[in-house]
């Protein structure tokens, strides 16, 4: 599917923008699950000021969102309309401040965790068993192994729709289970995390732990997108899955993978659909069986491909 250009009106409306719009970019190389449309506009903005700009300027009737590194993300067949936010390299620092961690939201989570264990900062090694940046583990309290992002949060900077800039402290953040309650229309830019002094050989031995611990349980080597589900109250997902009988079921090119059944992996020519439908046949297979609801943890974006039916509705 091709949208039309609007890189013109855009650079029109915007003097001075400093970062790249790319019309008609292919998201697939961005997602972890390597399949999906293109973005209408694909803006990577050169810093926060420049995002701000931005955000001031794009008229108010076209959509837009934002995407990190895309491991937890699905974008349907069809693309994205509107703009694609994307923070790259301005957006990736990581500053060692006595036992606090400034990180970019563009930092990768890993990185982060790496900073912090090698500057004695204990706390954030839950952050390794995160495949994702800095900025999504804010939206959605991002947590593994114990640890979750409110866990160890101070404050957040973000830009707002109108380019006005906030801090967020813990109570504006208002995290709860893979949520948070700031404003949709805030896009973060960067976060402050404090640790508690620990031995940095310890504190990498214990991310070593983790990444063992991951690469023996999770399909870490395949186009997969994280955990598919959120662990309903009380219970785990993968156990769900699993009694009902999802374990290794395929459809199209898309597999609940054998080795952890609360990750769907694109075997190599799935699309965005094959995997969507794949989700929402576990989903009604559990609730057959246990009567739960599986709340999709995955972010599915996007249109379906033109000809096809409309998507599911996103829970």
């Amino acid at each position: 599917m091709t949208f039309p250009d609007i890189t013109q009106m855009l650079r029109a409306r915007m003097p001075g923008l400093r970062g790249t719009l790319e019309a008609n970019a292919p998201l697939a190389p961005l997602s972890w699950f390597r399949t999906g449309g293109p973005a209408q506009m694909l803006f990577s903005p050169a810093d926060e000021d420049d995002l701000g700009l931005f955000m001031a300027a794009l008229p108010a009737e076209i959509p837009w969102m934002v995407i990190g590194l895309g491991s937890n993300l699905l974008v349907r067949d069809g693309g994205m309309p509107g703009v694609v936010i994307r923070l790259g390299k301005g957006f990736s620092k990581i500053e060692v401040e006595g036992m606090a961690i400034r990180a970019g939201a563009g930092a990768p989570d890993v990185k982060v965790a790496r900073a912090a264990a090698e500057a004695g900062i204990r706390g954030l090694s839950f952050l390794r068993g995160i495949p994702g940046a800095i900025g999504g583990a804010l939206r959605m309290n991002g947590g593994a192994y114990g640890g979750e992002t409110k866990d160890v949060f101070v404050s957040a900077t973000a830009v707002g729709r109108d380019g006005s800039r906030h801090i967020l402290d813990r109570a504006a953040m208002g995290f709860a289970y893979r949520r948070c309650a700031a404003p949709p229309d805030l896009v973060f830019t960067e976060a402050v995390f404090e640790g508690t002094p620990g031995r940095p050989a310890e504190i990498l031995a214990e991310m070593q732990r983790i990444t063992e611990a991951r690469s023996s349980t999770q399909p870490v080597n395949t186009r997969t997108g994280g955990s598919t589900f959120k662990n309903p109250p009380g219970q785990s997902a993968w156990k769900l899955v699993d009694e009902a009988g999802c374990r290794g079921l395929t459809i199209g090119g898309a597999q609940v993978s054998p080795l952890h059944t609360n990750f769907l992996v694109n075997l190599g020519a799935a699309s965005a659909a094959d995997i969507e439908s794949l989700g929402e046949t576990v989903r009604e297979r559990v609730k057959a069986r246990s009567g739960i609801d599986l709340e999709w943890e995955i972010k599915r974006v996007g249109l379906p491909a033109p000809g096809a039916g409309a998507p599911a509705e996103t829970r």
